[in-house]
């Protein structure tokens, strides 16, 4: 049989489910012995045909004819192979092919009878065949081995004791072998069954994207049988030995096909090596074959390579029978994978193997090894060491070195105990029975000399190893089966025993049947205080010492605790037997620890009985189990009760508190006296103290009676009585302001009005949805103002005495009805609100009657037969805008270009008006376009009207006082000479003006501008304040929104008995232009088409900073009520860095990098690895302050998982409570006027339980979690609550992070190195405030109750979504709103004062300081604190500014950026700092590649300062400065420009008060 060649089958599977989903076709068909395969790719190709000696047809049903079935492979290559095994030839079968191809399949098969595997079929057969032909079991012997290559290391898949890595080794004479891999013995089919899935379990599989059970090892089951016959002829026993080895391949595979990754990548790339290995080798043996026989030095076959064309070194080329089995897959998607499998087949089939059969091998392989050892021998006699052999040094060093081999074969010695075991004997040719006892006999001296002589002599040691190694094979010839048997049962039983002693019972074929305490071991079980966690913890007390200690300890610790109380070396447990031979435990405890037996404390060694109880340190506590002495104490008192109380952790602490001498009823009742008497002696106190304030207060009362009537009986002088009446009017005037201020805050009936209509807000909106109108409600607050006028329908009855003594503008809450269908806006009051929702209600309930065409008729919505719709006018009102007359007391023709202005205060264009006095017979210009108007209008100003109806010009604003009482925060002094017109120029008016005179002026509409292309007809009509029922109109024009302004040119000549009140008119009350257009979403202009309601125009006035989300609630802390706020005591802006920090390899935190690619401040995204231990550092900067000092941090809390910016209140998030371990201020070495108060917490991401962080986040999408810190300060009741939305991205653990491609060029090659910049920023505003009287009512009234009505369910508000009524929020907007409309009239005011003192020049006369006062505070805003917060009402509140929840800017909210010097208070040098001001706020870095805010200034705070005589004291130039309510900064810019442009960006005001005094110098300069 020698020569023959590799027999190759190849066989094609079905269909998988991946390849079914993904619509593959079959490009594999066979015919006969041949294969061909097509390429899908290239179908004009010619199809690749190869062949083989069998070619088998699986991939349809068994229903086919051409069907392979397991049985016909089996037939066609075991029993082939099988055969050839009897004859005494070595045989191997081998599967290949790519990952879920068939292989597993082909070798091992199911468990389902039909689909056996080749590998179980022919173990089946072999012992099928033994039993048939009656050979005698000792005549026909067979082991068995099993092992796995993973990852190149070699691994015993049958023997548990072998974890490790087996050694390959090689031999000279028996080839590649594995060493200590375990062979055992068989004598059914039934053991090699057991063994076999015993194997398959213990077998590295995982799951990839092409094979759920993908096999990620190579698996080699060998057996070894050897056939012994006695012939009577010759007197001979003769021997064949067959080595049948069954080859299971792993897959070849890609790694873009199986998704691997991590481990699983590492496992393909080592399975694709041994693979590649082995196709080398093919490839090398066929080229052999095929070119030439002789031997060349490019014929070297690579088998070294890897460890599976190692061991396959016979089985390839050599003295095998080999059969190879290729699976394909049919699939077009794995052509390539398919076609070099059908390639590595076709050169398999050219490799010749040279097969003998193996007859009497082991006589001749130990006659070979018996002259290696004389050959050994002779060398080291020729060595020198001759003497040490006749001493038998070497066999006591070969004993010695067997007998400290982890891995030595134990067998069971009958006339022993159980579970004792011996040595097992090893023959040898040099072997004597002595030689054990020789070996004892040789002391570690001598043993340490001889091994000292061999490592010297050289070449010895190699000598004495490959001796060693001799004898150890020739040991493992000589064995009989009898011992090969005895072995194997040694190491079931030994494992069955080593399973038994940990308390796992093992049924006889392996399986587990339960777990159950030890029955001989003393050991220790856990007692807890709960009791499903009490005896989970088994300790084992081992013979000899176990010592309990921690982990940290010196010695190593065979029970290992943990806690404040254990020390390193806790107590020693001390396990041996009696005179008795019982075992006995003693607890021996440690120098000064804790440890307790049944509640005392032991401070010697004590012995232990069953049941009793240890305590260790403060925690631990443990129950003794003695087994044994438990036995014995039962069968000695078998009568013996049960304790009714149960030995659990309760009774271990109650006994310890007992020995120690503590009664715990005695102490609860001693503890429960002393506060009855503590009570009672603090209600004594108490009653006291009541008593004696009650007698006080008795004593005042009868003094001030007693005055009270002294006073009575006094006369009383006229000096008295004026003195009186004096006292009563300032009285009543103060008593009149305190009521117009009161009765200004408004705003909490409106609050009560909201909350208590929102039921039916929310029902209108339901039945809108239900009936399918187009049209919705909402709340809306209107305002009686300039230029948002209260419609009369809205205005609600009041006296007229209350109307003229209101001094503030009437604010009402109103319903906004969007009619979506036909782009129109109308207002309802509450009770008209009412009325139409009776009407709705009528209409819901006969829906079901009226016809689905009357729902949709536009006819009705236009007529207002349907109370959903109103009727709306042709002309949509676009804004109003305001033009002053006091330039006709001069007289001064001005052209004023004023701002169009909404109700919302939106600019939505600008109007050019003049305005002119003429003589009464002039004409009027002709423009050439437009209206000319040829007479004059004749217009009354009748002092009595305007005596009985009042026109107040005035706007209040929020802080609920008029502009003519605020005052100038910042500049105060430097606008006293903005010219304005005086109040008292009655003396000095023109003779035109004079009472009772006619007076003629013109009035001219000249241009429109920046009107909206919505608006197509515009037109414009105005007239006095007093006259609401006439206007002046011009002609409508077509408005495209591009090119040209619109040319009204509309002149108009007016005519006026000059009057006192006319006089006052002109001074400071304006005229009123309204701009209307026709609405091009006007249903008749789109012909009936679907319309949306007009988007929300941008704001360009940023709105009240509302955080993005609430504060996260906290876990530990009672909820936190809203305090009675007083007077505000001091406030601070807090910048608060957050940092993420992820443990590196290193074993130190390290912060997470931060993509600040956005340029916004106070936002950043973290870009964090997945599954990797985290911290969450935060450190607040400020400001030092006396009244502020941090405390301690009460809790920080994470949650609100998501993966969007928005916060959807609605969904329910698991809060997860960090656990703090740091606390503390912290020095800065180059700043010591700010207070940097630092905290660290532990976060676990997977604690949360949320897909969102546990997984890498998707391309494009991010993840969000709020975080809410919940700070305590002292003398402070409430803690401070910071919250903070945080931007992350998820990478994989190997990820490297990099940052963006803009972040590399902002920072170039040192932005690693800036680990100060991986933060991410918050700025805040705290305000301490004191605590206010309860009791006044004023604070009650506060604290009523608002029946909210929003919360109350109306039928379908679940098909709203998520709609809800506006609330508190709708008034702060409202605030903003009106704050910002008197802004815009401060603004036109002051524009016609400047144009006016313009063409006036210096002759002009100067205002007094009011009205200056109302200039300057339109130049420069009051941005005050309560402007900027949404701080809530707690004694300590901090109200987030931050710009990512309060506002979005762009590049124009920045007012200046560049570099200004810093005055450094420590060394008075300069530092270059870079600064961007965003008002409010001005934010510092280091420079302008920073993306960290490192310090931070509030301007609406703090003052703005610039004086000369500063500059020339310091001999500094350009600088200013900025004050705080804590410190002051001195300020350096580059030159005088740069300076005025930072004054400007700073505080306008006072750069233009600058600008102005320094005009005036030249100007005076220039004229002297």
């Amino acid at each position: 049989m020698s020569g023959a060649s590799v027999k190759v089958a190849v066989r094609v599977r079905p269909f998988n489910s991946r390849e079914m989903s993904k619509d593959s076709k079959c490009i594999i068909q066979m015919q006969g012995n041949t294969t061909t395969i097509a390429n899908p790719k290239a179908p004009k190709e010619p199809a690749k045909t190869f062949s083989f000696d069998y070619s088998y047809w699986s991939h349809t049903s068994p229903d086919d004819p051409s069907f392979a079935s397991q049985n016909l492979v089996y037939n066609d290559i075991g029993k082939e192979m099988l055969a050839h095994a009897f004859e005494g030839y070595n045989v191997c079968i081998f599967a290949y092919g790519q990952t879920g191809a068939g292989k597993s399949y082909t070798m091992m098969g199911k468990q389902e009878e039909g689909q056996e595997g080749i590998i179980p079929m022919v173990c089946s057969t072999d012992f099928t065949i033994l039993h048939s032909r009656h050979y005698d079991k000792h005549l026909s012997l067979s082991n068995v081995s099993y092992m796995e290559i993973y990852c190149e290391r070699v691994r015993d898949l049958l023997n548990p004791k072998n974890k490790g890595n087996l050694r390959v080794r090689e031999h000279p004479l028996m080839g590649p072998y594995v060493e200590d891999l375990s062979k055992l013995a068989v004598t059914s089919y039934t053991d090699i069954a057991d063994l076999m899935d015993a194997g398959n379990k213990a077998r590295t599989v995982a799951a990839t994207n092409m094979n759920e059970t993908s096999s990620r090892s190579h698996a080699v089951f060998t057996i070894v049988f050897t056939q012994k016959k006695h012939d009577s002829e010759t007197d001979l026993s003769t021997e064949k030995v067959s080595k049948i080895s069954l080859v299971d391949l792993a897959g070849s595979e890609r790694a873009d096909s199986t998704g691997a990754k991590g481990t699983r990548l590492k496992e393909g790339a080592n399975i694709n090596k041994s693979l590649t290995t082995l196709g080398k080798v093919i490839s090398a043996l066929a080229e052999v074959v095929s070119f030439s026989k002789k031997k060349k030095k490019t014929d070297f076959i690579p088998y070294r390579d890897s460890v599976l064309t190692w061991l396959l070194r016979e089985n390839l080329g050599g003295n095998s029978r080999t059969a190879m089995v290729a699976a394909l897959s049919p699939a077009d998607i794995n052509y390539d994978e398919t076609l070099s499998t059908l390639r590595y087949a076709d050169r398999a089939k050219n490799i010749k193997c040279n097969a003998v059969i193996n007859e009497d091998p082991n006589n001749k392989l130990v006659r070979d090894l018996k002259d290696e050892v004389s050959r050994l021998k002779e060398l080291l006699r020729a060595q020198g060491l001759g003497d040490i052999l006749d001493r038998s040094g070497i066999k006591c060093v070969y004993m010695c070195d067997i007998q400290n081999n982890k891995h030595r074969y134990l067998i069971a010695s009958e006339n022993q105990r159980p579970g004792h075991f011996s040595t097992a004997p090893i023959g040898s040719l040099t072997a004597s029975p002595s030689s054990g006892s020789l070996c004892s006999q040789v002391g570690l001296q001598s043993v340490t000399s001889i091994q000292e002589r061999i490592m010297s002599t050289p070449g010895g040691e190699e000598a004495i190893e490959r001796l060693k190694e001799s004898e150890k094979i020739i040991a493992e010839l000589n064995e009989t089966w009898e011992e090969k048997l005895r072995k194997t049962e040694a190491i079931r039983m030994e494992r069955s025993a080593l399973l038994a002693e940990m308390g796992v019972a093992i049924r006889e074929d392996g399986g587990t049947l339960g777990v159950f305490s030890p029955k001989k071991t003393p050991h220790l079980v856990n007692l807890n205080e709960d009791p499903l966690m009490s005896e989970c913890l088994l300790y084992y007390i081992k013979d000899g010492i176990t010592r309990v200690g921690q982990a940290d300890a010196e010695r190593r610790q065979d029970i290992v605790l943990s806690g404040a109380h254990i020390r390193e070396e806790h107590c020693i447990f001390r396990s041996e037997r009696n005179a008795n031979g019982d075992v006995i435990v003693m607890l021996v405890p440690c120098e000064r620890s804790e440890t307790y037996v049944n509640g005392k404390r032991v401070e010697d060694a004590i012995q232990l009985r069953s049941g009793n109880r240890i305590i260790m340190g403060k925690n631990h506590v443990f129950r003794f189990n003695h087994p044994e002495q438990a036995r014995a104490e039962r069968e000695k008192t078998p009568s013996a009760e049960t304790p009714v109380e149960p030995v659990d952790w309760t009774f271990a602490q109650r006994e310890l508190l007992e020995k120690q001498g503590i009664d715990m009823k005695q102490e609860m009742e001693k503890r429960l006296t002393e506060m009855e008497i503590l009570y009672k002696k603090e209600k004594e106190e108490a009653d006291q103290l009541l008593e004696q304030q009650r007698l006080v207060y008795e004593s005042k009362l009868q003094e001030l009676q007693k005055q009270v009537e002294t006073i009575s009986l006094v006369a009383e002088t006229p000096d008295e009585e004026e003195l009186e009446e004096e006292e009563e009017e300032e009285g009543f005037e103060l008593a009149q302001w305190a009521f117009r201020k009161w009765r200004y805050h408004q705003f909490t009936s409106l609050r009560d009005q909201l909350w208590g209509n929102a039921v039916y807000l929310k029902e209108a909106n339901a039945i809108s949805v239900e009936l399918k109108k187009k049209v919705q409600f909402q709340f809306v607050l209107l305002t009686d103002t300039l230029y948002s006028p209260l419609p009369p329908e809205l205005l609600s009855p009041e006296p007229e005495k209350e109307h003229d003594a209101r001094p503030f503008p009437r604010t009402v809450v109103a319903v906004e009805v969007q009619d979506l269908k036909n782009g129109a806006t109308h207002y309802w009051s509450l009770d008209k609100l009412k009325q139409r929702l009776d009407q709705m209600r009528e209409m819901y309930d006969r829906a079901g009657e009226m016809a689905s065409a009357n729902q949709e008729d536009g006819e009705g919505t236009l007529t207002g037969n349907d109370p959903f719709y109103d009727r709306f006018h042709w002309f949509k009102l676009v804004g109003r805008a305001f033009v002053y007359l006091s330039n006709l007391l001069y007289p001064v023709p001005l052209v004023h270009r004023v701002a169009i202005v909404t109700e919302k205060g939106e600019v939505r264009g600008f109007l050019r008006v003049g305005v002119q006095a003429i003589a009464a017979d002039e004409e009027a210009p002709d423009y050439g376009s437009g209206v000319r108007q040829s007479g004059t209008a004749k217009i009354s100003f009748d002092d009595e009207y305007f005596k009985k109806n009042d026109f107040p010009s005035t706007v209040m604003t929020r802080s609920g006082l008029s502009l003519e009482e605020l005052r100038i925060v910042e500049g105060q002094g430097q606008s006293s000479e903005v010219i304005t017109p005086s109040e008292d120029l009655g003396d000095d008016l023109a003779g035109q003006l004079e009472v009772g005179s006619i007076f003629t002026f013109r009035v001219t509409v000249l241009q429109a501008s920046g009107i909206l292309p919505e608006y197509a007809d515009i037109f414009c009509q105005f007239n006095f304040l007093h006259r609401h029922d006439e206007a002046f109109s011009t002609e409508p024009l077509k408005n495209t929104g591009k090119g040209s302004p619109l040319g009204f040119y509309h002149v108009q000549n007016i005519s006026v008995e000059v009057t006192e009140s006319f006089i006052e008119y002109i001074k400071s009350k304006p005229i009123v232009f309204e701009v209307f257009g026709h609405y091009q979403q006007h249903p008749l202009h789109l012909h009936g088409q679907e319309l949306i309601s007009p988007p929300t125009p941008s704001r360009k006035y940023y709105p009240i900073p509302m955080p993005l989300s609430k504060p996260v609630p906290a876990t530990k802390l009672n909820t936190i009520t809203k305090s009675n706020l007083g007077q505000c005591v001091s406030k601070y802006d807090l910048l608060v860095w957050f940092e993420i920090s992820e443990l590196e390899p290193t074993g130190e935190y390290i912060p997470a990098v931060v993509d600040h690619s956005g340029g916004l401040p106070c936002h950043g995204t973290y870009l964090l690895h997945q599954g990797i231990q985290r911290r969450i550092t935060v450190t607040l900067i400020h400001e030092k302050g006396s009244e502020l000092h941090w405390k301690d941090v009460r809790e920080l809390v994470v949650g609100r998982i998501r993966n969007k910016a928005e916060v959807d209140d609605s969904a329910a998030d698991a809060v997860l409570s960090l656990n703090i371990i740091s606390a503390k201020n912290i020095k800065s070495s180059h700043n010591s006027n700010r207070t940097f108060y630092r905290f660290e917490a532990v976060w676990d991401s997977s604690l949360h339980n949320s897909l969102l962080l546990n997984r890498v986040t998707p391309y494009g999408e991010k993840i969000y979690m709020t975080l809410s810190a919940y700070l305590e300060l002292d003398h402070c009741i409430q803690p401070a609550i910071i919250t903070k939305d945080i931007c992350m991205v998820f990478y994989s653990r190997d990820a490297k992070i990099s940052p963006p491609r803009s972040l590399r060029n902002l920072f170039g090659s040192g932005y690693s190195k800036t680990p100060d910049c991986n933060r991410v920023t918050g700025i805040y505003e705290l305000s301490l405030c004191k605590m206010s009287d309860t009791g006044s009512p004023g604070m009650q009234r506060r604290r009523r109750k608002v029946l909210d009505t929003s919360v109350a369910y109306v039928r379908g508000e679940e098909n709203l979504a998520g709609w809800r009524p506006r609330g508190d929020s709708l008034i702060l907007e409202h605030q903003w709103e009106l704050e910002k409309m008197e802004q815009l009239h401060e603004v036109e005011k002051t524009r016609h004062l400047l144009l006016l003192r313009e063409k006036l020049g210096d002759a002009a006369p100067v205002g007094p300081a009011p009205t200056t006062k109302s200039l300057s505070e339109s130049l420069s805003p009051s941005m005050s604190s309560d402007t900027l917060s949404t701080s809530t009402s707690i004694s300590s509140q901090i109200s987030s500014t931050t710009f990512e929840s309060a506002i979005t800017p762009s590049e124009s909210s920045v007012s200046k950026k560049g570099f200004l010097s810093f005055m450094e208070p420590r060394s008075n040098s300069w530092v270059k700092h870079f600064v961007v001001v965003r008002r409010p706020y001005v934010f510092i870095y280091n420079s302008d590649k920073d993306p960290v805010e490192r310090g931070v200034l509030n301007l609406s705070t703090a003052q703005v300062e610039y004086s000369e005589d500063q500059q020339a004291m310091l001999k500094t130039p350009n600088t200013f400065a900025v004050c705080t309510k804590h410190r002051g900064i001195l300020l350096q810019a580059n030159n005088e420009k740069d300076m005025n442009d930072w004054l400007y960006a700073f505080n306008p005001l006072l750069a233009g008060t600058i600008r102005s005094k320094l005009a005036r110098r030249r100007s005076g300069l220039i004229k002297n």
